[in-house]
């Protein structure tokens, strides 16, 4: 047997070797990766999605507040199949260098038994643990929510649409009067029957989609304040002069959404009809906006396609087991990579419920906020649960 010398006894035994040991062992036993994160997803039973809409919540708001983790927004966070936050890395010079740190880290986050698989990720290529970039500048979610309230008073709108008058040169109204009176026009008028309490998850949806901003512009053409597609704007037969009319935009939103509700809600019912009140409302507004966000003949498919609704038959059956936004969210997750479906429509559905929380919290009147309160009380009362940054 060999023997060591004592000072190889001695330097072996420090704390500081032992640590550096260990986590060279970790890495040598790290399991081999999977080779495409979609098997991640298949491997993921319906049961984790308990807990997911909360998990994400927290972690997509600390990229839009710039809040814990992300306080410092040169880092990128790594989060499991259960939406639970498991590592972050400080960011290197190059996205290339990036792409190693985070993959050294994957790799780590296995040895350890922390996530029990890992996938190599790079530039157009999804990794897992997956990995969200703190750094996102068009998420700013104070500003948006400024804008939305009329806090920002640079934000503040009047004219005349289609009949209507809203504010006066004088008297500008806020964003959120805006669409509250475009939307009396026209459930007065009957052009519309859609139920008051998604006044707040439309609020929701404007802050996170254009920011409130009447000149939003997005890399996918989408336009103005509602983030409207040329042929949404189409069909709603809207001259281009008006494309970027805050008022003609909140009109073509409400009628895209009153088509969007007649198409979903017969097959929400058949799908979720059997569940309490206040859950299926919930779950209804998320699944709604899910639709405008990707298309309705998308969400139908989850609920109806018998490629596709293995995950709403599951959730329907054991509803009681999820919250609303665990099944809004369990929908699209177990379905990632099908349909079209990606890693987008996963957080829309979150980033709106963070922000329809912040437009609750700061308007008085927004329908359709009791629930969201409720949350807010129990969650402030209880402690965010959310980790400080190192």
């Amino acid at each position: 047997m060999t023997r060591f010398p004592t000072w190889a006894a001695r330097w072996c035994a420090s704390p500081i070797l032992a640590l550096i040991l260990a986590a060279a062992v970790a890495a040598a036993e790290a399991p081999a990766p999977l080779p495409d994160w979609q098997e991640v997803i298949r491997r993921s039973p319906y049961w984790e999605s308990q807990g997911m809409h909360g998990n994400l919540t927290t972690i997509r708001r600390w990229v839009l507040a710039g809040e814990a983790y992300c306080e410092d927004e040169e880092r990128h966070i790594l989060f499991d199949r259960r939406a639970t936050f498991v590592g972050y890395i400080e960011n290197e010079g190059s996205p290339e260098a990036n792409h190693r740190k985070i993959n050294h880290e994957r790799r780590r986050l296995a040895a350890e038994g922390r996530t029990d698989a890992w996938v190599a990720g790079g530039r157009d290529r999804i990794g897992y643990p997956f990995v969200l970039a703190c750094k996102q500048p068009d998420a700013r979610l104070a500003d948006a929510l400024a804008r939305y309230t009329g806090e920002d008073e640079g934000a503040r709108l009047w004219g005349t649409w289609d009949g209507m008058r809203v504010g006066t040169r004088d008297a500008p109204v806020s964003l959120h009067q805006a669409i509250r009176q475009v939307y009396d026009d026209r459930l007065a008028r009957g052009r519309i029957s859609l139920p008051s309490h998604l006044l707040s998850t439309l609020a929701g949806k404007v802050i996170i989609e254009s920011g409130g901003r009447q000149d939003a512009h997005s890399q996918a053409d989408a336009r103005g304040v509602m983030q409207l597609s040329p042929p949404a704007l189409n069909d709603c037969e809207l001259d281009p002069r008006f494309h970027f009319h805050r008022l003609a935009q909140i009109d073509c939103a409400l009628y895209l959404l009153e088509q969007n509700h007649r198409n979903l809600l017969p097959a929400f019912h058949t799908r979720f009809g059997h569940l309490p009140e206040d859950k299926a409302e919930a779950l209804y507004d998320m699944l709604l906006l899910q639709a405008y966000h990707g298309g309705v003949g998308r969400v139908v498919d989850l609920l109806t396609d018998p490629k596709l609704d293995a995950a709403a038959r599951y959730f329907a059956d054991y509803h009681h087991r999820f919250t609303a936004g665990d099944v809004a969210l369990g929908l699209v997750f177990h379905n990632l990579g099908r349909n079209r479906l990606g890693f987008a429509s996963l957080y829309y559905v979150t980033d709106v419920s963070i922000a329809t929380e912040a437009a609750c919290a700061a308007v008085k009147d927004l329908e359709g906020c009791d629930g969201q309160r409720m949350a807010v009380s129990r969650r402030l009362s209880a402690g965010d649960g959310s980790p400080e940054a190192d």
